[in-house]
């Protein structure tokens, strides 16, 4: 055998291993992270009157989700369905079980006039203002 021959060989061989062990990497992340609560993908916006939060619960279902408030706080949690077992999966990424997010507001809200909807998956939290945002010029003398 030439000395190419047996370097291809030693090379491929590096190659293999990196992929297996690639894979067990892989699959013990996967294993851990599948009993940590995932954090769903939120955006917070101000108005003048209202912090809006938007979260994205893809396959949720509305009876499925929870929204705790405080003045300053918000908790959203949500439980989505296991998938029937009778699979025998070969990847899976698509999450089940809980998933939960807290934040701090950036101001104080009137909780009693807090709302919620939840259209196509995306849930709208809209919370107004204790004290909103007004201005006013002032003149120079």
């Amino acid at each position: 055998m030439k000395k190419r021959d047996v370097a291809e060989q030693m090379f491929s061989d590096i190659l293999d291993a990196i992929h297996e062990k690639q894979d067990d990497l892989e699959k013990a992340i996967a294993d851990y992270t599948s009993s940590v609560p995932a954090k769903p993908t939120m955006d917070i916006m101000e108005t003048d009157e209202d912090i809006v939060v938007k979260t994205d619960l893809p396959g949720a279902k509305k009876e499925d989700i929870k929204i705790d408030i405080t003045e300053d706080s918000l908790e959203i949690t949500a439980n989505f369905e296991e998938e029937e077992e009778d699979f025998n999966f070969i990847k899976r990424e698509r999450r089940c079980g809980e998933v939960k997010r807290a934040v701090i507001l950036p101001t104080k809200i009137i909780m009693e006039k807090a709302s919620a909807k939840f259209i196509d998956g995306v849930l709208t939290v809209t919370l107004p203002k204790l004290e909103k945002n007004e201005s006013f010029e002032i003149k120079v003398d």
